[in-house]
């Protein structure tokens, strides 16, 4: 084993890019799926409507329908990636922090506008953060970058998922919602310590080409049958765990966990099992290649949901908490390192805003639709069968992988499916 390889690989201003990135894209999206929860159940607001509360995240999804403006034209500052990061990221700061100023009970629809508009900038952020992290790394730091800087968008969730819910048995929500924004800061300074990428694809003639390019490239390349088996898998593979996770703090809260209990002990049990599962994954894949890692991590994330289903009949225990999360989030951690190298492999670096802004997207898409309804099927179910039925909706993503990711394909090259 090559170690010098490894530690240039590892320790590179490219690697430290892909950190910064990493937490400035994923605080925004941890303040969506936990605090903003957390604080709605806190102050008594139903559990079907706080899952309703997923189809704010319909900029996640449709992202891709904006993505070639951000492709096609560059603000008259800072570069034409670094522009865009600065805008949207000023917009999240303040309007994170805007949320601490609005009464859920009495103005919940100002609540919901508000997270909205929190979405949009954070979903608009994350064209742009992925298309610049396509853009300074080599194929050959691609697996290792990425699954760093999905490390990094768990670590940023100390922040709304931890940090805040122990300041919030403290103080109002409105200072938590106030410091909590000011974190973007470390987002706004790194974007100008960034340097513009060096890329070779030229910005589009036109705003036509800008948008129809892109998807006449991965037509060709993938076909037809192909191409919609790749965004079908896209769409699948993380079904079963985005489910089971979309409404882990009010389970906590409702299988009697103070808030406290919840940001010492649940949010890191966690936080450190994903980064560790991530890291490592990352590791693996460059021994195993990323379609085998994602047979091998897809089994393990599939198991560690029922878990969940264990812990929903036992009482209150810090110690089963922190090991079910734990085994839970390992299984998180690896399947998002494979996952998201793959989406990455699968895009053209030609055209890397708009093709990972559709990949990323259909990635989701779960979140914000299938999720909205997590919260009546737990008041229709209960907690242990419902996390049941979420290892089940993990199976059709994994058959998936017969066809877009076999086993037996060589390592060393893209695999696509045939057209």
């Amino acid at each position: 084993m090559d170690w010098n390889y490894y530690r240039k690989a590892i320790f590179n201003r490219r690697m430290m890019v892909c950190v910064c990135t990493g937490f400035a894209s994923g605080m925004p999206l941890y303040i969506l799926i936990q605090l903003v929860p957390a604080w709605l159940r806190s102050e008594g607001v139903g559990l079907a409507e706080i899952g309703l509360f997923a189809l704010i995240g319909f900029p996640y999804t449709w992202k891709f329908m904006w993505a070639p403006l951000l492709d096609r034209y560059a603000l008259p500052f800072l570069g034409r990636r670094r522009g865009w990061m600065l805008v949207t990221q000023l917009c999240l700061l303040v309007s994170i922090g805007a949320l601490g100023f609005i009464d859920p009970i009495a103005s919940l629809g100002w609540v919901a506008a508000l997270s909205a508009a929190v979405a949009f900038f954070s979903a608009t952020q994350d064209i742009v953060l992925d298309a610049y992290r396509r853009e300074i790394l080599p194929d050959a730091e691609l697996g290792l970058g990425l699954s760093i800087n999905v490390q990094a968008y768990r670590l940023s969730s100390l922040i709304p998922g931890s940090l805040a819910l122990i300041l919030a048995d403290q103080l109002p929500w409105g200072p938590v919602f106030g410091i909590v924004a000011a974190f973007m800061g470390v987002a706004i300074l790194s974007t100008f310590w960034f340097q513009e990428a060096p890329t070779n694809n030229a910005v589009a003639r036109s705003f036509t080409d800008s948008v129809l390019a892109p998807f006449k490239e991965f037509r060709q390349r993938m076909g037809w049958r192909g191409g919609l088996l790749l965004l079908l898998f896209m769409l699948l593979y993380k079904l079963g765990d985005n489910m089971a996770t979309a409404l882990s703090t009010p389970f906590y809260i409702d299988m009697g966990y103070s808030l406290s209990d919840i940001g010492l002990v649940a949010k890191n049990a966690a936080l450190w099992p994903a980064i560790i599962g991530g890291l490592f994954g990352g590791l693996l894949m460059l021994r195993w290649g990323i379609n085998r890692a994602l047979w091998i991590f897809g089994v393990v994330q599939m198991l560690t949901i029922l878990g969940f289903a264990w812990l929903a009949l036992q009482a209150p225990n810090l110690w089963y908490l922190a090991l079910v999360i734990g085994a839970e989030y390992l299984g998180v951690g690896l399947g998002t390192a494979a996952f998201t190298a793959f989406m990455a492999r699968e895009s053209s670096p030609l055209f890397a805003g708009t093709q990972l802004a559709l990949f990323t997207a259909l990635a989701s898409l779960p979140r914000t639709f299938v999720n909205a309804s997590t919260g009546w099927l737990v008041e229709q179910l209960g907690w242990y069968p419902f996390f049941l039925v979420c290892a089940l909706v993990a199976l059709p993503g994994m058959a998936l992988l017969v066809k877009v990711a076999p086993w037996r394909a060589p390592m060393v090259a893209s695999q696509t499916p045939s057209s």
